[in-house]
């Protein structure tokens, strides 16, 4: 995979810690990298990790009428709607990837898109997933009030025929973000509880438990992604703490992730 990479790419690469978060504090913190990318002309990746359940809906979604905010808060279920597209995706037993970047340095949105996925490819295979690349096979899902992990697409990370990671992409003032739920269980059955008219069930998800036997730890994958760095872009990665510039930023958006007019908007 890694061969097929083209170089173009951030000279500095920026990791910062593996943290288990709520949801709006996750948004921000990833809206705040997104930010801190296009100051700095740096890249950064962060895995993380969620505190409660928590569904989230694309930027674009159409929640309102398709989702029960009674039914999420009976169930213990948080909301958040994600600053990316795409559809709704219940997060839990999970890790999640972020890596923001100034908008120009990785290229236009598929090839970014796809410079991405190999890193995330190459970090799965370290772990022991025989992770690939989907191939064509139909037009991509509109961001309607369906579940992300559906079915893969063209480009999107699949084994064994299903689905394994669901990302998506949002790029804004100068700066990139893709951010993306592996699965280590399939949780998504959930998200379909929280419809509010009855929904056909999801296919099942490709999971890391179903493909190794196992629950990788945060930090393991996020070690694999720093090797995926330096293996395919040939690239350090520089390991920095949440300092305070990163965490002001981050807590000035949580208020929006938090609001019920922005989860609910639409």
């Amino acid at each position: 995979m890694c061969a097929s990479l083209r170089t173009r790419a951030p000279e500095r690469w920026l990791q910062l810690p593996s943290l288990v978060l709520p949801g709006p504090d996750n948004m921000a913190l990833d809206d705040a990298m997104a930010r801190h990318a296009k100051a700095t002309r740096a890249a950064v990746v962060r895995v993380y990790g969620w505190t409660r359940p928590t569904l989230s809906f694309g930027r674009h979604q159409r929640a309102v009428g398709h989702y029960d905010p009674a039914a999420a808060r009976s169930r213990g279920i948080d909301v958040v709607r994600r600053p990316t597209g795409g559809r709704a995706v219940l997060h839990w037993r999970e890790i999640t990837y972020c890596v923001a970047a100034p908008e120009d340095a990785l290229g236009a949105l598929r090839e970014a898109y796809g410079t991405i996925n190999v890193l995330l490819v190459d970090a799965l295979r370290q772990l022991g997933v025989d992770a690939a690349i989907a191939e064509p096979s139909g037009p991509p899902p509109r961001p309607i009030a369906g579940a992300c992990f559906e079915e893969p697409v063209a480009g999107e990370i699949a084994a064994g025929g299903r689905k394994l990671v669901g990302s998506a992409q949002w790029r804004a003032d100068g700066a990139l973000l893709q951010h993306g739920s592996i699965l280590i269980d399939d949780d998504q059955p959930l998200a379909n509880e929280l419809r509010a008219a009855p929904a056909a069930p999801p296919p099942e998800a490709a999971t890391l438990r179903s493909l190794l036997g196992r629950a990788p730890a945060l930090d393991e994958f996020g070690d694999a992604m720093t090797e995926a760095v330096a293996r395919c872009l040939s690239r350090s990665v520089e390991r920095i703490p949440l300092d305070s510039t990163l965490a002001e930023a981050a807590n000035v958006r949580r208020a929006h992730y938090a609001s019920d007019g922005w989860t609910w908007r639409r």
